[in-house]
C-alpha cells in the first residue's frame, strides 16, 4: 500500500509540475510577445498567441451558459477537485513518523521520548536478537498511542516465529515498560537474507 500510495504521489507531483510549466510558459510566451521577439511562429493550435489576446473566445465561455446543467456540473467538478487537493494536501503534511511519544511520568506532568531515540534502542536491540541480520524500525501513530513498524533482515538459519516471539516479549516489552506505555503493537515484516553460496575448490 505504502509503495502504491508513494507511486500516485509522484504521478500527481508530475502532473501538476508539467500542467504549472506548461501553462507558465503560455503565459509567457504570450504575455511578453516572445514569438515575435524571437522571430518564431506559434501553432494554429495555441490558445494565446499576443499580449492583447485572450485565452478563451466570447464564444467559448458563453457556449454552454444557456444548458441547465452546465453550472451544476462546473460546480461539482471543480467541488470534486478542491476536496481531491484538499486530501492530497493532508496527505502531504501528515508526518510519517512519531517524533516524539508522550509518557506518563507519574507526577500529573508528562514527559516526551524522542521518537527516533526509541527507534534506534528498538532497531539496536532487534539486530541484536539471534537471526536478525538488519532491523529498521519507524514509529508511527499518535504520541499516546504510538505503534512499532519494523522491517527485519533474517539470516538462512533463523526460525520466524523463535525471532517473533522474542521481540515480541523481550524488545517491544522493555520498550514499553520503559516509556510507560499501557499498549505498543507492533507491526512486523520479514525479509529473507539471500543466502551466498560460497565457491569450493
Amino acid at each position: 500500500m505504502r509503495k502504491v500510495r508513494r507511486t500516485v504521489n509522484r504521478v500527481l507531483l508530475g502532473l501538476t509540475g508539467a500542467v504549472l510549466l506548461g501553462t507558465g510558459g503560455a503565459v509567457l510566451l504570450a504575455g511578453l510577445d516572445l514569438a515575435s521577439a524571437w522571430h518564431f511562429s506559434l501553432p494554429d493550435c495555441w490558445p494565446w498567441t499576443r499580449p492583447d489576446g485572450v485565452l478563451l473566445s466570447g464564444g467559448n465561455r458563453t457556449r454552454w451558459v444557456d444548458s441547465g446543467w452546465w453550472w451544476p456540473t462546473v460546480i461539482a467538478v471543480l467541488a470534486v477537485v478542491v476536496l481531491l487537493l484538499l486530501w492530497w494536501l493532508l496527505g502531504q503534511l501528515r508526518r510519517r513518523r512519531l517524533v516524539q511519544i508522550l509518557i506518563d511520568s507519574g507526577d500529573g506532568e508528562g514527559a516526551t521520548l524522542r521518537g527516533r531515540a526509541l527507534e534506534g534502542v528498538l532497531a539496536a536491540e532487534t539486530e541484536a536478537l539471534d537471526g536478525v541480520e538488519r532491523a529498521g524500525v519507524r514509529l508511527a501513530g499518535r504520541r499516546t498511542q504510538p505503534r512499532v513498524r519494523a522491517v527485519l533482515a533474517l539470516a538462512p538459519h533463523a526460525d520466524p516465529g523463535t525471532v517473533l516471539l522474542r521481540l515480541s516479549d523481550e524488545t517491544v516489552a522493555r520498550a514499553r515498560g520503559s516509556a510507560g506505555l499501557e499498549r505498543l503493537p507492533a507491526e512486523v515484516r520479514l525479509r529473507a537474507v539471500p543466502h551466498r553460496a560460497e565457491r569450493v575448490s
